[in-house]
């Protein structure tokens, strides 16, 4: 679990980086409001998070199947992904629309808060049923 949550840690590492890149290009340089720019910004992170979810972090539960993928894709997005932009919102309008902090700082603190929760979603939801679904294909396997 502590091997699973450090390279969870990593691409989340990277991720921020993705997510603050994209908020600053979204919001300095196309003009776009800061929460409209955040949201657009995390689901620019989440995808990133979870090819390498699949491809790294949870790789030994994955199978290659596009279908797979794909419901793995919508799970992570209406799990880790809906906390995720729920959490951003909600801090960002908060702490720069109330308190008036920068917006790349409050959005480093936004990504902090739902990190905890998004590796339970993660591990105990969205990658653990395509680890059953792969034990439950090679049981059916044998019973024939």
């Amino acid at each position: 679990m502590i091997e699973r949550w450090l390279k969870f840690s990593a691409v989340g590492a990277i991720g921020v980086a993705v997510q603050l890149a994209a908020l600053g290009v979204l919001h300095e340089f196309l003009g776009i409001e800061y929460l409209t720019a955040t949201a657009l910004a995390v689901e620019a992170a989440v995808v990133h998070n979870f090819v390498w979810h699949e491809r790294w972090t949870w790789r030994e539960r994955m199978r290659p199947e596009l279908s797979g993928v794909l419901i793995r894709l919508l799970y992570f997005n209406l799990s880790a992904g809906l906390v995720s932009i729920l959490t951003n919102l909600a801090l960002m309008r908060w702490l720069v629309g109330t308190r008036h902090a920068q917006y790349l700082f409050a959005n480093l603190l936004s990504i902090a808060a739902g990190s905890a929760v998004n590796f339970l979603l993660s591990d105990l939801f969205v990658f653990r049923c395509a680890a059953r679904s792969i034990s439950e294909t090679a049981n059916s396997q044998y019973d024939r």
